[in-house]
């Protein structure tokens, strides 16, 4: 084999190899049978999460994989696949598993995420969760429920001695205090 070709072969290998190891998450997909405009449309979608999406030869993503230590991941490597990466872990699975739904031809076979090699459940069971936002957020409103509890008690404890309503348990203090 040529130097030169050798040379750009162990380059790309390289280069699928240092891109696994930043991503978050790698989803492997096999698209037999998508149409050039459903592929369009799930790059988009792909996209428009910030995952990057690309078709490797299976023997550049078979080397890279295994020289990460992911011999199980590099063993799915059959037929015409596809690589999905995310700097969010649950990005790529959440879109292509939404994708899958829709199009029966997109089969989601392995993944890696965080360091571990993951299987179709394990994707479709991440595919539920929301992004680091939504998470985020969810996290936020949880520490902020008590704090809103208090204030709405508080603030009905107040309305209610306003309106001289007060609970029957303020009123019997207050006539023991005056006897």
């Amino acid at each position: 084999m040529n130097k030169d070709v050798l040379a750009q072969k162990e380059a790309e290998v390289k280069a699928l190899t240092e891109k696994m190891e930043n991503a978050s998450s790698v989803v492997l997909v096999e698209y037999r049978g998508l149409t050039v405009k459903e592929l369009t449309e799930l790059r988009r979608a792909l996209r428009d999460e910030d995952v990057d999406f690309k078709v490797y030869k299976n023997t550049t993503a078979r080397r890279a994989s295994e020289n990460l230590g992911y011999s199980k991941f590099a063993e799915t490597l059959k037929g015409p696949n596809a690589l999905a990466f995310g700097k969010d872990p649950v990005a790529p699975a959440r879109v292509l598993a939404k994708f899958a739904k829709e199009h029966d031809k997109l089969v989601l076979k392995t993944g890696i995420v965080d360091g571990d090699v993951v299987d179709e459940e394990t994707i479709k069971k991440l595919s539920a969760l929301p992004n680091k936002e939504g998470m985020l957020a969810k996290f936020a409103s949880v520490l902020n429920a008590p704090v809103i509890k208090f204030a709405m008690t508080i603030k009905a404890l107040a309305e209610a001695k306003e309106n001289g309503s007060a609970p029957a348990q303020e009123e019997a203090a207050a006539a023991e205090a005056a006897a």
